[in-house]
């Protein structure tokens, strides 16, 4: 739980960054909201998938792979409406990978504390 809480928190802290960014708040606050809800949607869904599974790893792990293909997809759709609206790509790429690093450090700290719980191995 400690882990969907540090997600919650970061996201909420890194979406009002950019809504505070000035002349290039619209591009951030896209790429921080893609950053952030996709981050929070994937600890959530690794949670569960690893309550739910026999193997928590392979199904936490599952789910971050799902999670990783669709930012891909996400980002891409992002970058494409911020350069239509005629926005700073930059500020928006910047607002989207300097979260994720962060959120994916913290999907990785959940993923390795699943190693110490009781019950079926990876």
């Amino acid at each position: 739980m400690k882990h969907q809480v540090a997600t919650a928190i970061l996201a909420a802290a890194v979406i009002g960054l950019a809504l505070a960014s000035g002349a290039h708040r619209r591009a951030a606050t896209i790429g921080a909201g893609i950053a952030s809800l996709t981050a929070v949607a994937s600890l959530f869904a690794m949670a569960r998938s690893a309550r739910l599974a026999r193997n928590q790893m392979k199904g936490a792990l599952l789910v971050m792979v799902l999670a990783f293909l669709a930012r891909i997809v996400l980002v891409a759709l992002g970058a494409a409406v911020v350069v239509r609206g005629g926005e700073d790509v930059v500020a928006y790429i910047l607002a989207f990978f300097i979260p994720y690093f962060a959120f994916s450090a913290i999907e990785i700290a959940y993923l390795h504390s699943l190693r110490h719980t009781p019950g079926p191995t990876a």
